[in-house]
């Protein structure tokens, strides 16, 4: 019998549940961590926290998972070769920056983060208000991904000259799991990135804001 591992990284903790195939839960494993506030309205965190907590939180389920008895059969321990499938979620907006390397090259700006309140009048500038909400289907506001990074741009060029990789939270941890860059669609849309009906990267909104497209990781529909 096949079971699905479920890791969701999420703000304050990263959580891991592992789901037979008939849709019940077997096992929850939970390894929390905090957020820094380094100043005020700012919100970031280390990335190495996820993985740490992923870690912890996948040995925690694995080791508590069990199928349960029936009249036939006693109840057996869930192992990690069970496992047949493993589905991520986790907090959206954050900016992860990775050199070429995949190294982490700066704490993540979090999807709380309130900082951006002035690059989000740089990019309704830079796009045009009515063209940004038409490509991408929403206002410029601070949770987004695409204000943090123009933030970057203008007060760290020292970082931005080193980016190679920008991804969400989850997909850092995804880049651990399997080496792979890689980002869903739904999750896309909500960067202010996204050109909607194309359902990719917007080539215009990237050109506005002089973010190179190469940074960003190919995008797939998710389930």
């Amino acid at each position: 019998m096949g079971h699905v591992l479920g890791i969701d990284v999420s703000t304050t903790a990263t959580k891991a549940v592992v789901i037979d195939e008939t849709g019940q839960v077997r096992g929850i494993g939970t390894s929390e961590y905090g957020f820094s506030v380094p100043r005020p309205l700012w919100s970031e965190q280390d990335p190495e926290l996820w993985w740490e907590a992923t870690v912890a939180a996948v040995r925690s389920v694995l080791a508590t998972s069990r199928e349960p008895a029936t009249s036939r059969e006693p109840g057996t321990d869930i192992a990690g070769t069970d496992i047949a499938a493993v589905g991520l979620t986790g907090q959206m907006h954050g900016a992860v920056l990775l050199d070429e390397g995949g190294s982490v090259l700066r704490p993540a700006i979090l999807w709380n983060d309130q900082r951006t309140g002035a690059e989000c009048d740089v990019i309704r500038q830079a796009v045009g208000p009515e063209r940004l909400v038409a490509i991408t289907g929403n206002d410029a506001q601070t949770g987004f991904t695409a204000p943090k990074l123009v933030w970057v741009r203008d007060h760290e060029p020292q970082v931005w000259r080193r980016i190679a990789h920008v991804l969400l939270p989850k997909d850092y941890v995804r880049l651990r799991l399997t080496g792979e860059y890689a980002l869903d669609k739904a999750d896309g849309a909500g960067t202010l990135l996204f050109d909607l009906a194309a359902r990719d990267w917007s080539a215009e909104v990237l050109a506005a804001l002089r973010i190179d497209p190469a940074w960003l990781p190919p995008t797939f529909e998710g389930p």
